[in-house]
């Protein structure tokens, strides 16, 4: 029997300078808020050239690792739950894009993990915060008319709620999932015309919150987002008969 083949593949110079540089980020021998060590410093420091130091920076860019800034040196980025899920952002959004059966999945997870949000923020909720969600929601009635300005309002207003629990990570998945759906709640929005339906609903889920009503809470969520989504799609197949 021949012995199986392991071919060594030889890897970029950049490659070899991003792990470099990677591992004096994760080692802590940068901080955040430090700057990177000038392309010049790093040339000597690995022996190669300008190019590989260029093409390992920007995919520590890529990753969130980095601040490129013309003119200026790069600088190392705090870690946050907001900035990971930032990165996967553009895939998420073609992903989306291609597959309906996709999005459908995604909508639905939102209103699992939003109905979870409405009771955490139901237990949680200080005088503070509801004052917070009613300040947004008059923002958002304000902008009656304004499509851009109304979904701006919208997503901060879930935000709201998810911050609520005190843990980042609930805010960056709320974040996110509703910037991957902004396209097309701006869509249905301008469709419907149901904007004053949203206010009356948001209404109702600040007086449960202020009331710590858990369960009536969820519902509230529950019965806001499921109407939301069938006249998000009702607003798809008038488009498709057009």
């Amino acid at each position: 029997m021949s012995p199986r083949s392991e071919p060594i593949v030889r890897r970029k110079l950049s490659d070899e300078v991003f792990d470099r540089l990677e591992r004096l980020i994760t080692s802590g021998e940068l901080k955040p808020g430090d700057e990177m060590p000038s392309e010049r410093e790093l040339m000597e420091r690995f022996g190669v050239g300008r190019p590989a130091i260029r093409e390992a920076m920007q995919s520590l860019a890529n990753m969130g690792l980095v601040a490129i800034s013309h003119g200026e040196r790069a600088k190392v980025l705090e870690l946050t739950a907001k900035s990971l899920f930032r990165q996967v952002d553009l895939t998420a959004k073609i992903m989306l894009s291609k597959s309906s059966d996709t999005l459908e999945h995604l909508k639905n997870a939102r209103i699992f993990f939003e109905r979870g949000m409405a009771r955490v923020a139901a237990e949680k909720a200080s005088p503070q915060d509801i004052a917070d969600l009613r300040v947004i929601l008059e923002r958002q009635r304000s902008s009656l008319g304004q499509a851009e300005a109304f979904i701006a309002a919208d997503m901060a207003f879930h935000t709201r709620i998810a911050e609520i629990s005190g843990n980042p990570i609930f805010t960056a998945v709320s974040e996110s999932m509703l910037a991957w759906l902004k396209e097309y709640h701006t869509e249905m929005l301008i469709w419907t015309g149901k904007e004053k339906f949203t206010l009356a609903e948001h209404e109702e889920i600040i007086h449960c919150l202020a009331q710590n009503d858990a369960d009536g809470a969820e519902q509230a969520v529950l019965k806001h987002l499921e109407r939301s989504r069938a006249l998000y799609a009702l607003a798809n197949a008038r488009t498709a008969e057009e």
